[in-house]
């Protein structure tokens, strides 16, 4: 089915009864800063500028205020059940009491669609919707071949996932991942940016700053990333490294900066007050993940015209960074090369300008107008499927 054929069916089952509004709700477990939540965000709000009905429903607490502003349009449902630290027996309790929680809330709600996003959400939501006849599309967010979510929820996801009408991932790595019978209706979309105006980033300053971003756990690398900067910082004295995040493995962090002796040229300030604000003090950028989903704070620093470098890890640079144009890729885990690729941009003010500059016209690609029309293509199948 063509995209033009996708559109027209969708639009003649977004004006049925009259015209009535798409009825869209979004499942995600929380509401704290992080990729899943950014696209969570620009997507209900795209939707709601046009005049959708958006709901977004989370486990996350009463009290837990949404790192990203949603528009005034977009209803937020927190059904006040966040995941804590408890025995096997009283997790599986709550899940359990999550996924009828959540039945109850999208039974009362009739939406026209559902879609969930991450492992442990989805397959709630596929148990919840069971026989309620409403639309499910899943999105998986992360690399299900390296990220491990147990046995348990392997188990749970092979067993529930082909009741979902369809699955969403953003990369073609990750949707080659699951069996054929996993994604017959599949999409691969990739996460939306918004195109920042880009600052001259050579400023003549004392210090200039190296920066990465991310969550403070073994995932993103930092350990990695803080032996390859030990490795070139005598060579570049004018440039401090700063990491932003949180997470469980600050304190080892932290002690490794000081067996490292860097303990007066790495910064860990914690999580940025607003959205993307880290890119404004930032001069270049560094991604030394493992693994990805995507590489949300990559693409945004590519948005905002920073030179970036990337260990080429699965999945997400690759399709972002052509090597040597608009960045860098470094062979996955090798901090050797790290280093000498993060010492080759650091020195030359030269190739930081011109690598910004592609970067930055690169990006265009994933600005979230163009982005928004695959998610609409991939709703207009599956209620055009539903209908049929």
């Amino acid at each position: 089915m063509t995209f033009a054929q996708d559109s027209a069916d969708f639009q003649k089952i977004a004006s049925m009864d009259g015209g009535a509004r798409v009825h869209c709700v979004l499942v995600m477990p929380g509401l704290a800063a992080g990729g899943t939540e950014r696209v969570v965000n620009i997507v209900a709000n795209k939707w709601a500028e046009r005049g959708w009905k958006v709901t977004v429903v989370t486990f996350a607490a009463k009290h837990d205020a949404p790192y990203y502003h949603f528009h005034d349009d977009v209803s937020v449902l927190k059904l006040d059940l966040a995941p804590s630290h408890s025995s096997a027996i009283k997790a599986m309790w709550n899940t359990i009491k999550r996924a009828l929680m959540l039945r109850r809330t999208l039974r009362d709600l009739s939406p026209d669609v559902v879609i969930s996003f991450l492992t442990r959400t989805n397959v709630k939501t596929i148990v919840a919707t069971a026989g309620l006849k409403i639309p499910v599309i899943v999105s998986e967010r992360n690399n299900p071949e390296i990220q491990s979510v147990g046995p348990w929820w392997n188990f749970l996801r092979k067993l529930t996932y082909p009741r979902a009408d369809g699955l969403i991932t953003m990369t073609k790595g990750a949707l080659e991942y699951f069996p054929q019978d996993l994604r017959r209706t599949s999409w691969v979309i990739p996460n939306p940016v918004f195109q920042k105006h880009a600052r001259s980033h050579d400023a003549l300053r004392q210090h200039t700053v190296l920066t990465a971003v991310g969550r403070l756990v073994p995932q993103k690398g930092f350990d990695n990333l803080l032996h390859a900067f030990a490795k070139i910082a005598v060579e570049v004295p004018n440039w401090n490294l700063v990491i932003w995040g949180e997470g469980p493995e600050r304190k080892n962090l932290e002690a490794l900066c000081q067996h490292l002796k860097l303990d007066e040229r790495v910064q860990m300030p914690g999580v940025s007050k607003t959205a993307g604000d880290w890119t404004e003090s930032a001069d270049a950028f560094v991604m030394s993940s493992r693994f990805e989903g995507w590489g949300n704070a990559l693409s945004e620093a590519m948005a905002a015209g920073l030179p970036v470098v990337s260990f080429d890890c699965p999945w997400g640079p690759r399709d972002m960074i052509e090597h040597g144009t608009n960045g860098l890729l470094v062979p996955n885990g090798n901090v050797d090369e790290l280093a000498r690729s993060l010492s080759l941009l650091l020195k030359d003010s030269a190739l930081r300008k011109r690598l910004g500059s592609s970067a930055a016209a690169s990006a265009l690609r994933f600005d979230p107008d163009k982005i928004m029309v695959l998610w609409d293509s991939a709703i207009g199948e599956c209620l055009s499927s539903k209908a049929r």
